[in-house]
């Protein structure tokens, strides 16, 4: 008997709880017929997309030893699968804040992500709400945080809070008069980090026009026409929107940088503000240290993101899950969930083991849009959710509830 994994069978869901039914996501071009994983979309990205653009996606910091150190985290577990277990009714879907999602992972935030996909937001949310799983529109996004919330009412919207209270107080009930009932403020990012690889490749914030930043654009016709310029053409210069109340400078602009200003100064009293006038779920982003996650419990947050702004801020940086089980042991009031690094089923599957109640991902839904659009987003989400439920069945798992250490074991333990 096939089985829809996210049907929610194996575990009837309380009454309004059960995921929509999904219309199937219209096939990839034959182009992309490759595609059949995550991994497959950054390839068929990195020849899409200008090299500019592509490293904003792909690089990290200084050595990339963060980068690195995510992905081979993983390694440091192995499966410990159990046998003869029926597991013809299992089912990826799961509840986060009272709602049932159809898989343990979402759409983590993503900077600009309209200028490497046409309408990159609203891709990425429309995809996801058609998938039905989370989706968390960034602050340093090109697409007004308004017109997301209308296409997918289940957005969360992330903060990179501005430098003082009355625009932090403004940009927050800005959050709220636009619908969204989740707010994630990131907190690992109080000053730009050391970008070297966007300054190689020719990326910069402002975008500076250049003869070699032209000829990528000649060079890589799909984007410069399907992306660049329909979006001036249609939209105008893209503008950051949502970095604060007012609208922010465009692309183009010296300004930029005044609206990305050094942040340093922060701290837990203006998180406790934000607790005290905002209504909604309110998740921290970016923490790593049990004693931070205590604290942010304290002041009222609802869940943390375990992350290290997948390697982008400080290099060296603790990976993700090495961190995991302190912070759910040191939490357990509050789902605890996890980003930075995730590509595959099995990835998912150890933080779930560890503890985590959710994943979040990034860059390849990045890539995905940016080579097929919202269909390229569906496949992307489909691919993952299908490599979820295969592993569950091999490791005789029905539901995501079953899942803890028992299943893992230290590798070369």
């Amino acid at each position: 008997m096939q089985i829809d994994p996210s049907a929610g069978t194996a575990a009837a869901a309380p009454p309004g709880l059960a995921p929509p039914a999904r219309t199937p996501a219209p096939p990839l071009p034959a182009r992309l017929g490759h595609v059949l994983s995550l991994d497959d979309f950054e390839q068929a990205a990195r020849r899409h997309l200008p090299a500019p653009v592509f490293a904003y996606i792909c690089g990290a910091v200084e050595r990339n030893q963060s980068l690195r150190a995510n992905a081979a985290s993983f390694a440091q577990y192995e499966f410990l699968p159990r046998m003869l277990v029926d597991i013809s009714r299992r089912t990826t879907a799961t509840t986060l804040f009272g709602k049932r999602w159809s898989a343990p992972f979402g759409l983590a935030p993503m900077g600009i992500s309209a200028l490497s996909a046409y309408r990159g937001d609203l891709v990425l949310t429309q995809a996801a709400a058609a998938e039905n799983v989370p989706m968390v529109m960034s602050g340093s996004s090109l697409i007004r945080m308004e017109d997301v919330v209308q296409a997918n009412p289940d957005a969360w919207f992330q903060a990179y809070l501005p430098g003082d209270e009355p625009n932090i107080v403004a940009l927050v009930q800005r959050v709220q008069a636009a619908g969204y009932r989740t707010l994630v403020i990131t907190v690992d990012a109080s000053i730009a980090s050391n970008r070297e690889q966007n300054i190689r490749a020719g990326f910069s914030t402002p975008l500076r026009p250049s003869l070699s930043l032209a000829w990528q654009g000649i060079t890589h016709p799909r984007w410069l026409f399907g992306t660049f310029l329909k979006t001036i053409a249609v939209h105008g210069m893209p503008h950051f929107e949502n970095n604060h109340a007012r609208r922010g400078a465009p692309i183009l602009s010296p300004s930029v940088e005044r609206d990305f200003s050094d942040r340093g100064h922060l701290n837990w009293q203006h998180f406790r503000m934000i607790r005290r006038i905002w209504p909604g779920q309110l998740v921290i982003k970016g923490i790593l240290d049990v004693r931070d996650a205590r604290i942010a419990v304290g002041c009222g947050a609802d869940g943390i993101i375990v992350s290290n702004h997948g390697g982008r801020q400080l290099d060296g940086t603790v990976p993700p899950l090495r961190v995991l089980p302190g912070i759910v042991q040191a939490c357990p009031e509050v789902p605890v969930m996890v980003d930075s690094g995730f590509r595959r089923g099995t990835d998912v599957l150890k933080a779930l083991a560890l503890g985590a109640k959710f994943v979040f991902i990034g860059r390849p839904f990045n890539y995905a849009a940016s080579v097929a659009g919202e269909p390229g987003v569906r496949r992307a989400i489909t691919l993952l959710r299908e490599e979820v439920s295969r592993n569950m069945a091999m490791l005789g798992v029905n539901t995501l509830g079953e899942l803890d250490a028992s299943y893992l074991v230290k590798a070369g333990g």
